[in-house]
């Protein structure tokens, strides 16, 4: 009778006053690994796949066999095993404000000059080096300027892969998520030799980056990554190009790969813990105390301080309340009164469905693997787009039960992503898989394409409310 009201969760240790205070931790125990689970106790996550019934098929370079990238993106997917004492998405994403600064990444840094007077303002890119000595106290840490020769000479014809890399909310290329991603990549082999390029765009005011225009960024700021591909690919022509994005960096890659479509540079990519559906993931961060004053809070913050950084520039827009912006607290008042008077949003949650990448991921037509642990306190299990995975072949999603928000810690500090995901993905997509220029599901040609049948409806997966040229 008592194990079964143990398992049934109506247990109470003051109704059996026979037990003993051992007996009563024992059963408290029993009662919290059996809620719990005892995967979940000893860190072991479950791992399921979202994809379409057809995944298109991957050229081997050795053997000339094909895979799947349903079939690839799941061999490259160990168990997931993490801390057991982190055992639930809180813990997991609250122990990222620990620092364990052991992965040093360096960079040096360029200013680029949006050429689209749309965009006007310039932009950040940190590229990935090899370590010096030298350091500039208005910058992140191991990050310095190129010097202008440094730059001048940085083109090459040498045909290593590059990742173009897009950072979470208010981050940079500092971000220890980020250069856990990273360190595995630039890694030099047994030789000395590097394998990969890699290069960080910051968000505009990131990164102890100046602004010179009113605008900041927001969730689809895509025009600075274009603007990067296509000078990577004139000053690296022989360079496949892939990218990675974080959280909201997330949602711009995806955005990005829609808008491209078919014509995109890039060779794969891969996004995780994208909050996919702004508009749900900010309804659900709502509504928990967790939610709204610790996380939204917390972001808010963050946002609010990077406001004051440029304060000087971004009040110069008329439609800026500078005094009650320095009064808000959370992320979505941020958004109400920044980023919708900025872009002519007329509400927070009209920017969040025009902003959303969940219909992007209908146009992209490059390889593309996300990872998202369903117990994400941020990016909601809510707003994934399973149905949407189903119904693009180019796409593979890969949930976790355990996870949180950019974390998947293992015990000892590392992250399960970059030891295993991030290192195995790219490294098999840039040296053992050849991605032609149209590829097929299956044998058959991509069944996604417009057929040009005029009494057909269409849906067009980018049209969006607010007007953002693509220039030509």
């Amino acid at each position: 009778m008592v194990w079964q009201r143990i398992i049934a969760g109506s247990f109470k240790a003051r109704d059996h006053p026979g037990l003993g205070l051992a007996g009563a931790v024992l059963v408290v125990l029993v009662s919290f690994t059996i809620r719990m689970g005892m995967g979940r106790l000893f860190g072991h996550a479950r791992t399921a796949y979202h994809h379409s019934p057809r995944t298109i098929s991957l050229q081997r370079r050795e053997g000339g066999r094909t895979i799947s990238l349903l079939d690839l993106c799941k061999s490259i997917t160990p168990p997931c095993r993490l801390n057991p004492f982190l055992f639930n998405g809180h813990l997991q994403t609250l122990w990222t404000v620990v620092k364990n600064d052991t992965v040093p990444i360096y960079y040096k840094r360029h200013i680029f000059e949006h050429q689209d007077p749309t965009y006007a303002g310039m932009f950040t890119v940190d590229f990935a080096v090899q370590p010096y000595e030298a350091s500039d106290p208005a910058l992140p840490p191991r990050t310095t300027y190129f010097t202008s020769s440094e730059f001048s000479s940085i083109g090459s014809q040498d045909s290593k892969p590059m990742l173009v890399v897009l950072h979470g909310l208010s981050g940079g290329s500092y971000e220890l998520y980020l250069r856990h991603a990273l360190a595995p990549l630039l890694i030099p082999d047994q030789n000395g030799t590097v394998r990969w390029e890699a290069c960080v765009i910051n968000s505009r005011g990131c990164a102890m980056s100046k602004i010179t225009s009113s605008v900041l960024y927001n969730a689809r700021a895509t025009w600075d990554m274009r603007q990067t591909v296509r000078w990577l690919r004139t000053t690296f022509p022989n360079r496949p190009l892939f990218a990675i994005g974080f959280s909201l960096g997330a949602n711009i890659l995806t955005n990005y790969l829609g808008e491209e479509g078919a014509g995109c540079e890039l060779k794969a990519a891969m996004v995780l813990s994208n909050p996919w559906n702004l508009d749900v993931s900010s309804v659900v961060l709502q509504s928990t105390f967790l939610g709204l004053h610790v996380y939204s809070r917390t972001m808010g913050t963050n946002m609010r301080r990077l406001f004051e950084t440029h304060v000087d520039q971004i009040s110069k827009n008329p439609r800026i309340d500078v005094e009650k912006i320095r009064r808000l607290r959370y992320l979505h008042e941020f958004d109400r009164d920044v980023q919708g008077p900025t872009w002519g949003y007329p509400t927070e949650g009209a920017y969040y469905r025009d902003a959303s990448s969940s219909d992007s991921l209908l146009a992209i037509r490059i390889p593309f693997f996300a990872l998202h642990a369903r117990d994400d306190p941020i990016a909601a299990d809510e707003a994934l787009p399973r149905n949407e995975m189903e119904q693009n072949p180019y796409a593979v999603l890969c949930t976790t039960s355990l996870g949180g928000h950019l974390s998947w810690f293992e015990l000892g500090g590392g992250r399960w992503f970059a030891r295993v995901q991030t290192e195995a993905f790219f490294n098999k997509m840039a040296f053992e898989i050849d991605v032609p220029e149209q590829l097929e599901v299956d044998g058959v040609l991509d069944s996604l394409k417009n057929t040009g049948d005029p009494g057909r409806p269409r849906f067009e997966p980018m049209r969006r409310k607010l007007h953002v040229a693509v220039d030509a």
